[in-house]
């Protein structure tokens, strides 16, 4: 273990230029660089966007060079830094980020960027953040924050680690977005693009296809409790599909309480979609959901066994042709809603029930590959944290 010295951010990197673009070159585009153009889980700047001079929004100022490090004040939290790869030297950031230009003697800018991203970082900024509903620090709060200062070429080799090891974690994240695609791939390679249907399957309507389509009537005054019914609420569908199963997240009712809504119990396959407000994110109920109660807001189908099966209906549900079809189907006073006699006037392809479960089979074996490298990416995501905490404590 070595001895680190603490010195404030602010102490090691250098002013960087600004300008005001509609009065300095109103006439010409430039790269705009605003907080939402940063992946906050991937930590990358993805969605920088070309404006006109004379329209810059008034945040458009910073002039950034590549290997900057930027640090978004906003909702520190939520940990939105970036580092300016080559390609965007020269463009201009918001604002809204604190731009950190390392002094080459003194920082590298790897082992900044790492010690931004890090809890001990997001930790100081979230206990100094002002502002309730909209927590933000200043630039003088982060330069003013000391960070640990081992020698330069030690700051290289120590990122140099990390790097390494979220490239790992990237190429496993990259993975999954590829598995992700996989089993729709699959739906179009055996049955056909659905919106056209060129191999000819029987069209049915859903209510013709589910042994159940049905809404939770409205809110009641329910009573929750440490232990019992977990309840599926629409905040745990997931974007890719899933449903939240963690504990921590559930709230569960009393067995009477559920008792009262049986049409509201799930069984193990039922598909349960929000129909108020997000419109069409639908969950497989997994097994170990089987008996939970949905609550307001949510649709629960059942698929008729004995014609549709609940893994061909969830992929189909998923494609882009059932989405249009889900959203020509919404109607909005104030807020975007579907109703169950809406959603079983749908219509969806049925393709043979055999060959419906020979796609779930294969879906099954890209489900068993993606649970292995979300294990994998869970192992290096704790890899990697302990990495950096020894990094920053001088035991790296």
């Amino acid at each position: 273990m070595i001895s680190l010295t603490s010195i404030a951010i602010g102490e090691l990197v250098t002013p960087v230029q600004s300008w005001t673009p509609e009065r300095d070159a109103p006439d010409k585009p430039f790269r705009y660089i605003d907080l939402s153009a940063v992946d906050q889980e991937a930590k990358q700047i993805i969605a920088d966007r070309p404006v006109l001079g004379a329209d810059a929004p008034s945040r458009a100022r910073q002039i950034v060079a590549a290997d900057d490090v930027l640090v978004s004040t906003v909702r520190p939290n939520l940990n939105g830094v970036a580092r300016v790869p080559s390609e965007m030297h020269g463009a201009t950031a918001s604002t809204g980020f604190c731009v950190l230009r390392p002094r080459p003697a003194k920082l590298d800018s790897a082992y900044l960027f790492h010690w931004v991203r890090s809890p001990q970082f997001v930790a100081e900024m979230v206990r100094r953040a002002t502002g309730a509903s909209y927590p933000a620090v200043s630039d003088r709060i982060v330069l003013e924050s000391s960070m640990p200062l081992p020698p330069l070429s030690e700051q290289r080799r120590i990122a140099e680690v990390l790097d390494r090891t979220e490239a790992l974690r990237a190429k496993r994240r990259a993975a999954l977005g590829q598995l992700d695609t996989l089993a729709q791939a699959i739906l179009l390679d055996m049955f056909g693009d659905p919106s056209t249907n060129p191999m000819g399957w029987p069209v049915r309507q859903i209510g013709d296809v589910m042994s159940e389509v049905y809404r939770y009537p409205s809110y009641y005054d329910i009573t929750y409790m440490e232990n019992g019914i977990p309840e599926i609420r629409g905040e745990l569908l997931q974007d890719d599909g899933s449903i939240v199963t963690d504990r921590n997240r559930l709230r569960y009712i009393a067995p009477r309480t559920s008792a009262r809504f049986p049409r509201t119990v799930l069984q193990e396959g039922d598909l349960v979609m929000s129909v108020r407000g997000t419109i069409g994110k639908i969950g497989l109920v997994p097994p170990s959901l089987a008996g939970a109660n949905m609550t307001a807001n949510l649709i629960r189908m059942a698929p008729d066994r004995r014609i549709l099966n609940s893994s061909f209906a969830w992929h189909l549900a998923h494609t882009d042709w059932f989405k249009g079809q889900l959203a020509k189907a919404s109607s909005s006073t104030t807020i975007l809603t579907i109703k169950a006699s809406d959603l079983k006037r749908l219509r969806i392809p049925l393709p043979p029930l055999a060959d419906q479960q020979r796609f779930a089979n294969l879906c099954n074996g890209v489900g068993s590959l993606k649970d292995a490298c979300r294990a994998s990416l869970a192992s290096l995501d704790v890899l990697f944290a302990s990495l950096q905490h020894c990094a920053f404590q001088g035991d790296l």
